[in-house]
């Protein structure tokens, strides 16, 4: 297993991860949220009303949120379940990962 560093923040590099078998749906829906919040930003530009702003910032934190949950549901299925699978110590690391994710969904 490698390292990289991104942000400040140690990540494992390896694969294929969960979400390989469906990376194109996730871009197409990233980008989705990118345009979002592009938008969000003509409309500061703009001086669009304070409600319609908030409107279009609620939609952009709920495909977020929903990417979020989707993706949390593949590394479940996908290195959770080999991880469990394999035994050892690994299952514990994974739990732990998962765990850690669940809390900074829910903090945010």
């Amino acid at each position: 297993m490698t390292t990289e560093s991104v942000a400040g923040e140690i990540v494992k590099a390896h694969g294929p991860h969960g979400y390989s078998h469906d990376k194109e749906s996730h871009l197409k829906r990233l980008r989705r949220i990118e345009g979002q919040i592009r938008g969000l930003q003509r409309m500061v530009e703009e001086d669009v009303y304070c409600i319609d702003i908030l409107t279009q910032v609620s939609a952009s934190t709920k495909g977020l949120q929903s990417f979020a949950l989707q993706l949390l549901e593949e590394h479940l299925r996908h290195c959770v379940a080999a991880a469990a699978v394999g035994g050892g110590p690994e299952i514990d690391e994974k739990v732990a990962e998962a765990t850690a994710a669940i809390a900074r969904l829910l903090r945010t």
